[in-house]
């Protein structure tokens, strides 16, 4: 999957001679979990329909109650689908115990569980961009059981 800004933050962290994201990732978690927090088509678009978006469970209803107008934009949804699937992964993280952002070998953020299960947050913000199942808020409580 290609996501610009890990590209563009890997390729400014190799200049300045930093470590890949993968090492971010063990080295200063926090924040990585502010980078992949950003979201900012995401926080826009929720803006644009009065929902704030402050990295809680509530916030991942309200995104799952919006009108998808994004549908209509084929360059917008995928970046709307990586977006929201960063930001239920910044929800998972910063509120199931034990959550952490881990990074496949191929650049692809995930969520580790502490159980060891990883969950692909940015398929599941895919998903629900592009047909609305599974919700976010449903994707939330099946991670937060275990």
């Amino acid at each position: 999957m290609n996501m610009s800004f890990l590209d563009r933050w890997l390729k400014r962290a190799q200049q300045a001679g930093s470590v890949p994201l993968a090492e971010a990732v063990r080295a200063d978690p926090e924040s990585v979990v502010e980078l992949l927090s950003e979201c900012e088509l995401l926080r826009d678009q929720a803006a644009a329909a009065g929902v704030e978006l402050d990295d809680s469970v509530g916030s991942l209803e309200a995104l799952d109650q919006l009108q998808p107008v994004w549908r209509d934009d084929p360059e917008v949804l995928p970046w709307l689908g990586n977006d929201a699937g960063l930001y239920l992964g910044t929800v998972v993280v910063r509120t199931v115990r034990g959550a952490v952002w881990h990074v496949w070998p191929d650049g692809q953020p995930v969520v580790r569980l502490e159980s060891g299960r990883e969950i692909d947050v940015v398929a599941a913000g895919h998903e629900w961009a592009d047909d609305g199942a599974p919700e976010l808020s449903q994707v939330y409580a099946e991670v937060a059981e275990g």
